[in-house]
């Protein structure tokens, strides 16, 4: 599985006008079964993306057709790892690497 993080590189009032295409971005992805878990970044600097495993290419095209990454509002980082163990009730975690 890979975890993607974003780092924003603009000011929120920027990313701010790129989260609807962004969003609809996510969706896409969510209801192709690629995506795990997303959200913003605490405090909000980018954002976390929980992807399942794939072949690297695919993630790095999946990237590549972010409105964020499209409009330069964020830098990525890609951390691609294998859970071996999880707490109960997030067993699909395990799964899904």
């Amino acid at each position: 599985m890979f975890v993607i993080t974003l780092t924003y590189k603009v000011s929120l009032e920027l990313v701010d006008k790129h989260i609807p295409a962004h969003v609809e971005w996510l969706k896409k992805h969510y209801e192709a079964g690629m995506l795990l878990a997303t959200g913003p970044r605490v405090p909000r600097t980018g954002g976390v993306i929980l992807a399942r495993p794939v072949p690297r290419e695919q993630i790095d095209e999946f990237i590549a057709g972010d409105p964020f990454r499209v409009h330069g509002i964020a830098d990525y980082d890609v951390v691609e790892f294998a859970p071996s163990s999880v707490a109960p009730g997030l067993e699909l975690l395990k799964d899904a690497a």
